[in-house]
């Protein structure tokens, strides 16, 4: 395994980061002004029916609504309406970042195909928003369509190689190789060097474990048994470049299988979770998947996520997650103020200690 080298390439493209991820459970948060707002336990309010805004859109977005407006905005303006439209949405209503990187994806395939898989042109619009959703859409439905993608894979992000591309390819290869991990990760291999084929295999490994709801073919093909029966799984028998990214995407479906926003008390299960991961070395990368998920499907209550952290019991488990929440937290909000907002909401001492450590910022930041 090289997980200093992960770490440093995760900081730098994170799903990307995320992270990801779409997970497959509808969630429906709290209108304003009661969006902030946490019932005992850590359960989020039932969102009152909203009326619509003066606007037209509706009072609380859910993963449907905004969907199809985003879908219907692009066949009647293009993409770069569309994902304007989007990024404004989600810097004004954060909880809609829980689902809006699957929303760019399908973008990005819808585009291809509008532009007759005219690569260049697909990517000519800003498409940074949502964790370069987009973009990785774009790049799954053109290796999809290619008879050769074992060559074009290669072609597709030239000449910038950039992460997020590369990135995108992962997402690609399981889409060409029937999900079939082995093929996918001899794809990513085709790359050489280490770092990009690191960045392909985060491609990969969120497309296993979080594959976008509307791919009924893709769902179908999880290896939802073989999760179940097995913790972990595929992530110990993976050569040593893909376990950091299997062990860091695989609570994606941990918490989508166990109904994390009826039950919030499953993150601090999954961090228990990944120490079924020590013996493989697997437990930190595993921890901070733990923490950037918290903050992804979270972002709105980042106290919260801080003390969810909070609940492990080894102080290396605990940094793990805050590492996790500082990654996905300054992936969405890239100001240079972001990592400082964050720290000073986490009451917990340790936890905002942390973070700062974690984000590089003196240790007396109030």
């Amino acid at each position: 395994m090289h997980p200093r080298l992960f770490a440093i390439v995760t900081a730098a493209l994170l799903g990307v980061l995320g992270l990801g991820a779409a997970a497959v459970t509808q969630w429906v948060p709290a209108a304003a002004p009661a969006a902030r707002a946490v019932a005992p336990g850590g359960k989020r309010p039932a969102a009152p029916a909203g009326s619509a805004s003066p606007t037209g859109d509706p009072a609380v977005w859910t993963r449907s609504t905004l969907r199809n407006k985003l879908m219907a905005e692009m066949a009647a303006t293009d993409p770069g309406v569309a994902l304007a439209d989007l990024d404004k949405i989600t810097k004004a209503k954060p909880y809609t970042v829980r689902f809006c990187h699957p929303i760019a994806h399908e973008l990005g395939h819808a585009a291809v195909k509008r532009y007759d898989h005219d690569f260049q042109k697909v990517l000519s619009f800003p498409h940074d928003t949502c964790a370069a959703g987009y973009l990785h859409g774009a790049v799954e439905e053109m290796l999809e369509a290619s008879s050769d993608p074992g060559s074009d894979l290669l072609k597709l992000c030239q000449p910038q190689m950039s992460g997020p591309c590369v990135h995108g390819v992962g997402h690609g290869t399981m889409f060409v190789s029937n999900q079939d991990v082995a093929k996918a990760r001899d794809l990513c291999s085709r790359f050489g060097s280490q770092s990009r084929i690191i960045t392909c295999s985060e491609g990969l490994f969120m497309q296993l474990f979080g594959p976008d709801e509307e791919d009924e073919k893709a769902k179908a093909l999880v290896p939802a048994d073989k999760l179940a029966a097995e913790p972990l799984y595929p992530c110990p028998e993976q050569p040593a470049l893909f376990q950091s990214a299997c062990f860091f995407y695989a609570p994606t479906f941990y918490l989508s299988s166990h109904d994390y926003p009826n039950h919030p008390e499953i993150y601090a299960q999954a961090l228990k979770w990944c120490l079924n991961a020590q013996a493989s070395g697997g437990a930190n990368d595993c921890s901070r998947g733990v923490g950037s998920r918290l903050m992804k499907y979270n972002l709105d209550r980042e106290d919260w996520v801080g003390q969810q952290c909070a609940t492990a019991a080894d102080d290396w488990q605990r940094k793990a997650c805050t590492d996790g929440i500082v990654s996905y937290y300054t992936v969405n909000y890239t100001d240079p103020g972001a990592a400082g907002r964050l720290c000073a909401k986490l009451t917990d001492q340790e936890i905002a200690r942390d973070c700062r450590a974690s984000a590089h910022l003196s240790g007396s930041l109030d």
